[in-house]
Order: structure tokens, then sequence, then C-alpha cells
């Protein structure tokens, strides 16, 4: 049986010294991008695989109820892996339907509203939804490791800041 060794939320997914550094986290052997667009678009498909490759894993690119599929067939195979998705709302929607995480890092979300978006950490935005979707994550499906963090080298914005900037607490 396989794991995810860190589920990670970034609208850039694969890009950088980032991944660069992540992919050599220990036990490693794959990443997984989870978006649904960028999996239907050859095009986006190949680059994000292609930018993958460059750091010597195994790369997967797929869509979220292949993804789902894929965990609930054979879970994960062999595979020890760094699980992306552009959004909460789809790494909530992956561990809803009963893919365990133990560590989610949150490291880049643009603001897309200024007037509902507030400021977590130097890259990452997020609206009470999210929050609320976070806070379900660490109570209910023992996501117990959950930050944010731009980089590797960065501090850590650990979930209950986060969720003080929207009234909620753990």
């Amino acid at each position: 049986m396989g794991e995810v060794n860190l589920a990670r939320v970034d609208e850039r997914l694969i890009h950088g010294q980032v991944m660069m550094t992540l992919s050599q986290k220990s036990g490693v052997n794959s990443i997984f991008v989870v978006d649904d667009v960028v999996a239907k678009d050859k095009f986006m498909r190949e680059l994000y695989m292609n930018a993958g490759s460059r750091t010597g894993q195994k790369t997967v690119v797929t869509t979220v109820e292949r993804m789902k599929h894929y965990w609930n067939e054979y879970q994960l195979k062999d595979y020890s892996c760094i699980l992306l998705t552009k959004t909460i709302g789809t790494m909530y929607d992956l561990v809803k339907s009963g893919l365990p995480l133990k560590e989610l890092n949150i490291g880049g979300i643009a603001q897309k509203n200024s007037e509902t978006d507030k400021q977590v950490s130097r890259s990452v935005y997020m609206n009470q939804q999210d929050a609320q979707m976070l806070k379900e994550l660490y109570q209910e499906y023992q996501v117990k490791d959950i930050y944010f963090q731009s980089t590797p080298a960065a501090e850590k914005t650990s979930l209950k800041d986060g969720l003080k900037l929207f009234d909620l607490s753990l």
C-alpha cells in the first residue's frame, strides 16, 4: 500500500526550487498532480509531467475522480508521493472520499476577492469557506499537521494561527 508523504496546495503546482527541495523528502518516489483542467489539457499535462520528471520522481497528472478511483482500487500501489492540488477544495474533496493525509502544506494561493480573502501568510490568501474546510480536515479527518509555508526555508504559520483570522479555533 502506498501513502501520501506530503500533500501541498499551491496554485503553481510543480515549480522551481520548492519542488526540487520537497521532492528530496525522505521516502518520496513520485509526484501526483491532481487538477481536472490540467489533466484534460494535453499540452499542460505534458508540461507538468516534464517539470516533475526533472525532480527525478515519477510524475502522474490526473483528474480528481481518477485519483479517487486510484486510491480506492489500488491504495496508491507502492507510491510514496507528494500530492499537489491548486485549491483547498480539491484537497478537501480527496480526503473526504477516503484518501488519508498526515501532513498538509498550504504553499501558494493568490488573493481572488479583496473583500473576502484574508492573508494568512506571505503567499497564502483564503476565505471563510477555505478556513472551515481546513478546520474540518483537522478535526474530523485527522489531518493533524496542517500549516502555511511557501518554501521549505520560510517560516511556518500554524493552522491555529491561520484560523484565528476567521474567528475559528481548534
